[in-house]
């Protein structure tokens, strides 16, 4: 089905070409730093952990991920939290007050916030019934200053993943960048995309660190894509984007090799033992398919049971003014206690 001819040439914005991107004192020099004295970069020598600059390239901390995911180095940028690479996006190939993206309500609000930002367009094509792309509705939407269309997969609110032919129809013929936006993949039994990545040069992978590896307070995001599209992207990015105290933690804990796998497990036994106990919960008429670590589900009045919920010292989200989630709560799946006492509470209203 590979049928795009994409060139990145013909996206990236020409002033982003045109740019000559700053060095910073550590991107010059990278050599080993046993036993130097480092006097280029106006630092205070008085040694805290934390005086030096951060490695502006995340050299240890990519290598680490490579092994994970399994995917050679080139292929990776590193941002503050995903919402920094998204917007790396926007500023690289999106051409203020003239291009625009492609969104698919109900989705991550995220993706509206960054275009309006960057005075950049936004076509809306809602998701079908069963909250999958309607593929030919999207490729007809798309005009030639349509640059960047975003899937999210498993998708939020809503926690269900799109089809795999509707994807790969979308990278076969949109003539743009998609981005997948791949946060709760770790919660999925569906294949991520990085294993074709090398098949779709008009790719762009998103994960973070914040959802199954348990690190949203350090603010990591991760990109994978072509070389070419992260070498566009490093030239843009601040030079030091990815603090030094982030990048330590992200290495103490991605070393702990069993502790994700351990909690993504436990988080999965949670969710089955979740949803068969809001089955018997009189005021929810419908629990969605989930391939995150939340549930989507409809109630009879969402404000009403959102309220009630505070009331009783329990926070969701309520959904309910997103397309297609009249009346729907965001549960997100917490500890067997939390849960169980969500259950309680929710049978008690």
């Amino acid at each position: 089905m590979k049928t795009i001819n994409f060139n990145i040439n013909d996206i990236v914005r020409p002033t982003i070409k045109a740019l000559k991107p700053y060095s910073s004192a550590r991107d010059e020099f990278q050599g080993n730093s046993d036993a130097m004295v480092f006097l280029d970069a106006n630092e205070n020598p008085f040694e805290n952990g934390v005086n030096r600059y951060p490695d502006p390239q995340q050299r240890t901390l990519k290598s680490i991920l490579s092994e994970i995911k399994n995917i050679d180095t080139k292929h990776i940028l590193l941002g503050n939290g995903s919402d920094e690479v998204l917007d790396l996006i926007f500023r690289a190939f999106c051409e203020p007050n003239e291009d625009n993206i492609i969104i698919l309500p109900p989705t991550y609000g995220m993706y509206s916030v960054l275009a309006n930002i960057n005075a950049i367009g936004i076509k809306e094509v809602r998701l079908s019934d069963d909250f999958q792309p309607k593929v030919d509705d999207i490729l007809n939407m798309a005009d030639s200053h349509s640059k960047v269309l975003f899937l999210c997969s498993p998708n939020n609110p809503t926690g269900n993943s799109f089809s795999g032919a509707s994807i790969e129809a979308l990278l076969s013929k949109f003539k743009g960048i998609v981005v997948i936006d791949e946060a709760y993949i770790d919660f999925s039994e569906e294949a991520s995309w990085l294993e074709r990545l090398n098949e779709f040069p008009n790719l762009m992978i998103t994960q973070t660190l914040s959802k199954a590896y348990g690190m949203a307070g350090i603010r990591l995001g991760i990109c994978y894509a072509s070389t070419e599209i992260i070498s566009i992207l490093n030239r843009i990015k601040p030079p030091y984007n990815v603090n030094e105290l982030t990048q330590q933690k992200a290495i103490q804990q991605l070393n702990l090799k069993e502790l994700a796998t351990n909690q993504i497990n436990d988080i999965l036994k949670e969710r089955t033992n979740l949803i068969a106990q809001l089955k018997t919960v009189s005021f929810i008429s419908k629990i969605y398919p989930s391939d995150a670590n939340f549930v989507l589900v409809k109630v009879d009045d969402a404000v009403k049971r959102y309220d009630q919920l505070i009331e009783k010292g329990i926070v969701i989200r309520n959904r309910t003014t997103q397309p297609g989630c009249e009346n729907c709560l965001r549960l997100t799946v917490g500890k067997s206690n939390e849960n169980n006492i969500l259950i309680k509470t929710l049978k008690g209203l």
